[in-house]
């Protein structure tokens, strides 16, 4: 078995793994935050599963419950948790770490296309109010 790293790495971590490892430094099973923030379980998983996203005052409140930034928990970048250990690392398979490392590069991937995706958009808007005002 090896040893999967960078769980937790700021370019390929998502708000739901963020959540999850933070979750899981602070001691508490999905069922407990689900409970200790008055929300149903499902709520929690689809958070951590990226379905779904919390309300700006959920974020709030997961941030001090956890102890960890706001913005760390948004974007990786602050106060977080340190990514694993040697110790705390998962004991996989190397051809599911294999996989694992292929999903983490494709999401990392995606997020670069979004980004660009984004900016494309805001480029073709300003393009077309200059057309409409020069018409």
């Amino acid at each position: 078995m090896e040893k999967t790293t960078e769980w937790f790495s700021d370019e390929q971590a998502t708000f739901g793994d963020r959540l999850a490892g933070a979750r899981e430094a602070a001691g508490l099973t999905q069922e407990g935050l689900s409970e200790k923030l008055g929300v149903e379980l499902e709520t929690v998983i689809e958070w951590e599963d990226d379905l779904r996203e919390p309300r700006a005052n959920r974020v709030q409140t997961l941030s001090g419950m956890l102890g960890v930034s706001i913005g760390w928990l948004l974007t990786g970048e602050g106060e977080g948790i340190s990514e694993p250990s040697d110790n705390d690392e998962l004991d996989v398979a190397p051809q599911v770490a294999d996989i694992l490392g292929e999903i983490r590069a494709m999401r990392a991937q995606m997020r670069q296309n979004v980004e660009q995706l984004g900016k494309l958009e805001k480029k073709l808007r300003r393009t077309m109010i200059e057309v409409q005002s020069t018409e």
